[in-house]
């Protein structure tokens, strides 16, 4: 029996009737409907929607609509076509399936829509397409029908990718809110201005705070309404494409913050989108989220998983992203976060983890890997859950990279101390080591340290004006010296002053003062000697690519280690966190050989003292040490020649 001899259509005397005639413009056949009930539709962005449909000959015949909706008792589209009527194109539904679909005419690209939804209790409700590729502007809130006439021009960075071994690769992150970089800007005023200045300072990628659609600017993306639509507010669809072109067309990947922990409570988006408890848990122990008012996806029903997997695939696929952030993953693995006895349901083990999100999280991690092959799975996940980024088929949830929180917390808070008390505290700065390679870890200063009253990065540390920026410079040194890979978020790169907000914009006005300009530049140097430096990535995620020359200076505010790459070439750093140059440091060296600075964060350049070494020269494999000047609040890189 063909597909469309289930459908069921409105007529004057009843609500819903079986159909007599065949839908020759749908966008869903018989496998499409089974793959949706099974969870498994890898493209459901093709199934579901709006599609616009044209002849042969390329010219409009109207456009196809599609919405899971199956607890309805009827379904409208609404939109500019019919005034927003929901009496003029009543949609039928798949019997069985809980998709209602229609075919309007004559209608296509730009067509502002909504689905009016008359729930289990008779109440009708306007909602936004959860499918949507395209919205208004917030905080107006209709989806708009799109189809990309986008031509790209990567497929040689997309090869290149395929091949792309991010674990044993240089990786250092820019972290960008799009609307505060620089204020007024558009998806292809972007395209030049921060590209230019991402590759002017040497990351390997940018990683973009969430830009699917969201109405509430001040959540950063957070809050999202569409998880299908990138933001309106910098452009189109194919606007966004083209910044994510330039980018790779600049030798620099693209990373997305992705939400899939959680959505507003929005009438008009997915809660009780067909009148009952759709998309989130009906029970608000397992369906509403204490800290942030909002709801929680129910992860383990088939459509909604089938929902969220093909979100993420969707933007690897239509916009060529080359990695996902995974926000908020703590929040997802555990029933109990944020709750208190009695607030939360154990699992079916009586236990605190959330199995079905456990499974969403190892089937997004395995179908993303398997469909894009050199892409990023990051989790930003905050506890001690084993098995981050272990294999799937270990048990573990399959992701590339973990955020390494610790290390950030620890130090931070060791550099918060005043000097002199940093001898009580040098496990804080040495302690990351010990579970180093428990994960594939990647080092972040995000915007999560300077925003709610944290202040700045540059701000945090105790001293006058030229010891804090000395901080920042040998922090960033010590950073990028330190196994895994890096993240940074915007404005950190030049020291600005002020907390920021994703209202006012960054200080760029500060990059005119020398100060700034050395941190700037520092930044910029670091990261071109990083991404030339094998030692500094090939060995991120083993032991055997680190040695410890000194882990317990406490009372010097010292560490130095060695890093290795594949062939066995060593590298040197050392960091000293106190104010007081050391001029005759005895510091280990690895092996023979003529050792040069390559980087000192203490050079006049950047804004420094000054204080540097000649080469250093160690011809006796009996005697591997050397005298070294190690300027304050600085850290040193040394090479082999």
């Amino acid at each position: 029996m063909g597909i469309f001899s289930r459908f069921i259509k409105k007529d004057s005397s009843s609500h819903i009737q079986p159909a007599t005639f065949l839908n020759p413009h749908s966008t869903l056949g018989e496998l499409d409907l089974h793959l949706i009930s099974e969870g498994r539709h890898e493209q459901l962005w093709k199934a579901l929607g709006a599609h616009v449909r044209r002849d042969d000959s390329q010219e409009l015949l109207g456009t196809a609509f599609s919405v899971w909706a199956p607890n309805a008792q009827g379904v409208s589209l609404i939109g500019d076509h019919n005034f927003w009527d929901k009496n003029t194109h009543h949609m039928v539904r798949i019997a069985s399936s809980g998709i209602w679909e229609i075919f309007i005419p004559d209608i296509g690209v730009g067509t502002k829509y909504k689905f009016a939804i008359c729930g289990k209790d008779g109440r009708w409700v306007d909602h936004a397409d959860p499918m949507s590729r395209a919205t208004e502007i917030p905080p107006l809130t209709a989806s708009i029908v799109e189809e990309s006439n986008y031509m790209w021009s990567d497929s040689e960075w997309i090869n290149k990718r395929t091949k792309f071994e991010s674990w044993r690769s240089p990786v250092s992150v820019y972290e960008v809110h799009l609307g505060s970089w620089k204020l007024g800007l558009s998806y292809r005023e972007l395209a030049i201005e921060l590209v230019d200045y991402v590759r002017a300072q040497g990351f390997t990628h940018v990683e973009f705070l969430p830009v699917t659609e969201h109405p509430y600017g001040p959540s950063w993306g957070y809050q999202v309404t569409s998880f299908f639509a990138p933001t309106s507010r910098f452009g189109s669809p194919d606007d966004f494409k083209f910044l994510v072109d330039a980018l790779h067309a600049a030798d620099i990947g693209v990373i997305l913050d992705w939400v899939p922990a959680h959505f507003p409570k929005d009438e008009w988006a997915l809660a009780q989108f067909d009148g009952t408890a759709l998309y989130e848990h009906s029970d608000p122990r397992l369906g509403e989220h204490p800290d942030w008012g909002t709801l929680i996806f129910n992860f383990g029903r088939n459509e909604v998983r089938n929902f969220l997997v093909a979100s993420a695939l969707y933007w690897l696929t239509e916009y060529h992203i080359d990695g996902l952030r995974v926000d908020a993953v703590a929040s997802m693995l555990y029933l109990d976060y944020s709750r208190k006895e009695g607030e939360w349901l154990p699992n079916k083990n009586g236990g605190r983890e959330n199995l079905e999100a456990v499974q969403l999280l190892q089937e997004a991690t395995s179908t993303a890997y398997k469909t894009h092959p050199g892409i990023m799975m990051i989790a930003e996940e905050s506890t001690a859950w084993s098995g981050v980024t272990r294999d799937t088929s270990s048990g573990g949830l399959g992701f590339g990279f973990k955020w390494n929180m610790g290390w950030m917390h620890d130090t931070l808070q060791y550099l918060q101390h005043d000097p002199i008390h940093r001898v009580y505290h040098h496990n804080e700065v040495t302690f990351s080591i010990l579970y180093a390679w428990s994960e594939n870890f990647m080092l972040p200063l995000s915007h999560d340290e300077v925003v709610h009253g944290k202040g700045q990065l540059v701000n945090k540390f105790p001293g006058d004006r030229w010891q804090k920026t000395a901080t920042l410079r040998a922090l960033y040194g010590f950073m990028w010296a330190h196994p895994g890979k890096k993240l940074l978020f915007m404005g950190s790169e030049f020291a600005q002053n002020d907390e920021w907000s994703e209202s006012a914009g960054l200080q760029w006005y500060l990059t005119e003062y020398g100060e700034h300009q050395g941190v700037q530049k520092c930044v910029a140097e670091i990261n071109a000697l990083y991404k030339k430096t094998p030692a500094l990535w090939e060995k991120d995620t083993s032991p055997e690519g680190f040695t410890w020359l000194v882990g317990n200076d406490g009372a010097a505010n010292v560490v130095a280690f060695a890093r290795w790459d594949d062939a066995g070439t060593p590298f040197v750093a050392i960091t000293n966190f106190s104010p007081m140059p050391h001029e005759n440091y005895n510091l280990p060296f690895p092996t023979t050989g003529t050792w040069t600075e390559v980087l000192n964060t203490d050079d006049l350049a950047y804004g420094g003292s000054g204080i540097t070494n000649e080469a250093v020269i160690i011809n006796d494999a009996a005697h591997l040490s050397a005298q070294v000047r190690v300027p304050p609040l600085a850290t040193i890189w040394f090479k082999r020649s």
